[in-house]
């Protein structure tokens, strides 16, 4: 489940990432460890996440976050890059791994199955469209639970 935190943290870090020329990929907040970790990825759109964007992204929002008041206690913050492991979320992602192997979860089964192996093709309003050893398969977007680059491959 998401922290309800969350939504207001990401309204936060957009635009501070977005001033440092960042994209903001991601955020969780792992409430269970002590203290609290707050993971924020991004990625620098323009070349390779580098060392120096997580730390500026870092200082400015941490200092936002500190301004805001938001999280009452102490936590530790953490930027990172998302690396090449992680989902794959925005329609940028969907067309700039095209063709490189992907799993598929769904929430519910579709077809008897809930995960897919296969060669993205592409995502439109209403499916995912997976090669299968020549075999296109849709999976729906409604079931979609995540989509991720297959490292077994």
């Amino acid at each position: 489940m998401t922290h309800p935190l969350i939504p207001q943290i990401i309204e936060i870090a957009t635009p501070v990432a977005e001033e440092l020329g960042l994209e903001l990929v991601g955020v969780v907040f792992h409430t269970n460890q002590r203290p609290p970790v707050l993971r924020v990825d991004i990625r620098n759109p323009h070349q390779d996440t580098g060392l120096d964007d997580c730390e500026r992204m870092s200082r400015a929002l941490e200092a936002q976050i500190d301004q805001t008041d938001i999280v009452p206690d102490a936590y530790v913050l953490e930027v990172s890059s998302p690396g090449i492991s992680r989902q794959l979320s925005t329609d940028r992602e969907f067309i700039s791994f095209k063709g490189f192997a992907v799993i598929v979860s769904s929430s519910q089964p579709y077809e008897g199955q809930q995960e897919w192996a296969g060669q993205l093709i592409r995502r439109d309003e209403t499916a995912v469209y997976l090669n299968q050893k020549g075999r296109v398969v849709a999976i729906p977007r409604d079931l979609i639970a995540k989509v991720q680059i297959d490292e077994r491959r």
